[in-house]
């Protein structure tokens, strides 16, 4: 199988549940995995494939254009859109966040969803490709 992997999506948004998260915002790092439906990238051209840099482009979006209390919510929503897109199987998403309020020092926090594609004959998936 083959898979995409896109690592450091770093983005500012104001995901969390306390007040001053909401107001003022912090980084967040995004990590996708994806694997392929089978013939998928079997030539060397880009239609065969999910573009990755329009991939990159809309996980960044998903994550400023709204604000979750939870970043298991975020996630949620990322792998949501990557397994309703063509040719994708199943999607891996890693939320970091490196400014999390806590009390002692941690260089991150962050969760990992996975969800699986529909099956054929499901709901419509879009259209990742080109």
């Amino acid at each position: 199988m083959k898979r995409i992997i896109i690592k450091g999506i770093s983005v500012f948004a104001h995901h969390g549940v306390l007040p001053e998260e909401k107001e003022r915002g912090q980084e967040f790092v995004i990590d996708v995995d994806f694997g392929l439906d089978e013939g998928m990238a079997d030539t060397d051209n880009i239609l065969s494939t999910v573009d990755y840099a329009a991939v990159a482009q809309e996980v960044a979006s998903i994550a400023t254009s709204a604000r979750y209390d939870l970043i298991e919510t975020l996630a949620s929503q990322i792998c949501a859109y990557l397994v309703s897109m063509t040719g994708v199987r199943d999607a891996s998403v890693t939320v970091k966040k490196p400014s999390a309020p806590l009390l002692v020092h941690a260089d991150w926090v962050g969760v990992t969803v996975s969800h699986q594609a529909e099956a054929p004959g499901g709901p419509e998936r879009k259209d990742g490709l080109g």
